[in-house]
């Protein structure tokens, strides 16, 4: 695997079988290497011949767009089901109990206005695949922080992580009873682990951290999609670029220090697609391309370990710095893992570092 960078591991101090764990060539690179991920943003639009998803920093920049109203919210839902219809050659979203259409290119405050049915504008089939849709979402979001209380016995990161979600919720959204009363669940949960990270919190009725941790819900989980239909679709994005650089007379590059050209925006892309390109596993990169897509992989996975270690100081608990990376391991798909160089020892020695952290923290507070 390509290194970019070789300077000595900065984060050594938190601990030596971390620090051993974290000296591969890949991840020194991760930590210690030059560049900045990039922030522009590009939607994927339904019947198009890629199905990208759109990367952490993408999302935040639409984040920073200014809200519409919640009437034009829900007609735009209305027109983007509608155009789902006519791309998937179907009328309804659900045929012989199975799901015909994807909703995940709808933003979360789209998918609540059609969930509960705003301006009677949508039918029963597609109110419960809305809901399905959020539901799924909420799954995913926790899914990291449930993996992390797993494997450490914290409780605290699971609690914080439903937390964030729920207030990331529109106001319209946060203004219904469902809301209010699991967001006041997860507070309590939350506050509890507060005063004992590793102890469940108990007895607090419609909490969903505790169901979900206990099994008692059913996660509802989407269909992966295959790895090569990834690197199909990125191939295509790709070319795409090529062709409207060739209109400008320009070459599509990929190295910001090239002096022409025109420089390939990967930036909107979701880590596993960077990750198709980087391993290249149907040859369908060029060397070039693959290069640049583990620059990019590694920026994000060094700005991400970087934001760890800024929660764990801001936080003044040094058990934050590897519950960060865990949740961050967690969160990695299979070829993620691999196109990072986040090998399993690499897990083993983040839980180490948190176990033996929150034993020397224990006796210092005896």
């Amino acid at each position: 695997m390509t290194s970019i960078g070789t300077s000595p591991n900065p984060y050594g101090q938190y601990g030596s079988a971390y620090a051993r764990a974290a000296a591969t060539p890949s991840l020194a690179a991760t930590l210690s290497g030059d560049g900045s991920a990039g922030d522009l943003s590009a939607s994927a639009t339904p019947g198009a011949a890629t199905n990208l998803t759109l990367s952490d920093g993408a999302r935040a920049q639409l984040a920073k767009a200014p809200l519409p109203d919640f009437a034009t919210v829900t007609n735009d839902a209305r027109v983007t089901l509608d155009r789902l219809y006519t791309v998937a050659g179907v009328k309804k979203p659900i045929v012989d109990g199975k799901t015909t259409i994807d909703l995940s290119t709808l933003d979360r405050r789209s998918l609540f206005a059609i969930s509960t049915n705003n301006g009677g504008k949508f039918t029963p089939d597609e109110q419960a695949v809305a809901a399905t849709e959020l539901k799924q979402r909420f799954d995913k979001a926790l899914a990291p922080s449930l993996a992390t209380t797993r494997l450490t016995g914290d409780y605290s990161v699971s609690y914080k992580a439903a937390l964030d979600y729920l207030d990331g919720a529109s106001d319209e959204e946060k203004a219904t009873a469902t809301w209010a009363s699991q967001r006041a669940a997860v507070l309590k949960g939350y506050q509890a682990t507060q005063q004992d990270p590793n102890k469940a919190p108990m007895g607090i009725s419609g909490d969903p951290v505790a169901a979900a941790l206990a099994g008692t819900t059913t996660p509802a989980t989407g269909t992966t999609r295959d790895f090569s239909s990834v690197a199909s679709d990125v191939r295509a994005f790709l070319d795409r670029q090529k062709s409207e650089a060739a209109k400008s007379g320009k070459e599509l590059v990929f190295d910001a220090r090239r002096k022409t050209g025109q420089l390939a925006e990967l930036s909107s892309l979701d880590n596993r697609s960077l990750s198709a390109i980087s391993l290249n596993q149907d040859k369908k990169f060029s060397g070039e391309e693959s290069f640049a897509a583990k620059q990019e992989l590694n920026t994000r996975t060094r700005l991400a370990v970087l934001d760890a270690l800024k929660q764990s100081q801001s936080a003044g608990d040094p058990r934050q710095f590897s519950l960060g990376i865990l949740k961050q391991y967690s969160s990695m798909s299979a070829e993620e893992r691999q196109a990072a160089n986040w090998t399993q020892d690499f897990q083993d020695a983040a839980i180490k570092s948190y176990k033996s952290t929150s034993t020397l923290l224990s006796i210092l507070k005896s």
